[in-house]
């Protein structure tokens, strides 16, 4: 899919975005100004955005994976996954105290961090190939933060995949605690958790819901990104995709989700 957004717009997008995020408010989604964008054109201001980031000092510690879900992909129209980055300013030390008031629409989401050992590189991955290139799965909570606008309140126009992957995939934070495993000492796909709020149960969830298989999503990023040059490296980590939905979150609000055992992984909002 062609871009259709030039180098510029592509760059005022990024800045907006950015600006959006530091004075924490919602803005208008990138559709509404341009609503012939594309996927294309949303990656391009995803990665103008980090490439400001970096910039500025921030480093590129690995990716995260959305939409792997079948009835999120319906949702959003579209038949595959999306993909944004983790920078090292989003890693949240477990059991911390975070400001509601510093994020626009904070929502947390279970997870399953991949620690990358190997190179994991081109078009061919299979979900093999991420299970031998893994160090470790780690627990994680995800810290998702749309920064546009659900629906757009002048033009009422919803918000698409192409603003989602615009946001970073609306990327916050990784939160990882609990148990590192090693692949090989348990059944991924059966990996389940029990999220809580304030000591009620939210949401509850396997890891299979993740694709059928949480490594499939890594799989399919590797390959995605091949045709850019690009690889999942050594070190990284990888949000593979959240086995419940997002919840909300607000000021007093104190969320623990229990692996059985792998462990569990909380977060505090003030």
């Amino acid at each position: 899919m062609a871009r259709t957004l030039t180098d510029e717009q592509v760059r005022a997008e990024a800045e907006r975005h950015e600006r959006a995020r530091v004075e924490v408010v919602s803005i208008a989604p990138v559709t509404v100004e341009h609503p012939a964008a594309t996927l294309d054109d949303a990656y391009a201001i995803q990665q103008a955005w980090v490439e400001m980031q970096i910039a500025d000092g921030a480093s590129l510690i690995g990716r995260k994976i959305g939409l792997t879900s079948r009835a999120m992909q319906q949702q959003m129209q579209i038949g595959e996954p999306d993909f944004g980055a983790l920078l090292d300013y989003m890693a949240i030390t477990e059991g911390s105290e975070l400001r509601r008031a510093g994020y626009v629409d904070p929502r947390i989401e279970v997870e399953l961090a991949f620690v990358i050992a190997k190179r994991l590189e081109g078009d061919r991955l299979s979900v093999i190939d991420v299970l031998r290139a893994t160090e470790y799965v780690v627990p994680a909570l995800e810290l998702i933060d749309a920064r546009s606008h659900r629906v757009d309140p002048v033009t009422k126009r919803p918000r698409t995949i192409v603003d989602t992957i615009a946001d970073n995939a609306a990327d916050a934070g990784i939160i990882t605690g609990g148990r590192p495993m090693r692949v090989d000492d348990v059944d991924l796909r059966w990996a389940g958790a029990i999220l809580s709020r304030n000591g009620t149960v939210e949401e509850t969830g396997l890891a299979a819901a993740v694709l059928n298989h949480p490594a499939y999503g890594i799989a399919w990023l590797a390959r995605r990104l091949a045709p850019h040059g690009l690889a999942i490296e050594p070190g990284q980590v990888i949000l593979s995709g959240s086995f419940t939905r997002a919840v909300p979150a607000a000021a007093g609000d104190t969320f623990v989700a229990d692996y059985g055992p792998l462990g569990t992984v909380s977060i505090h909002f003030t």
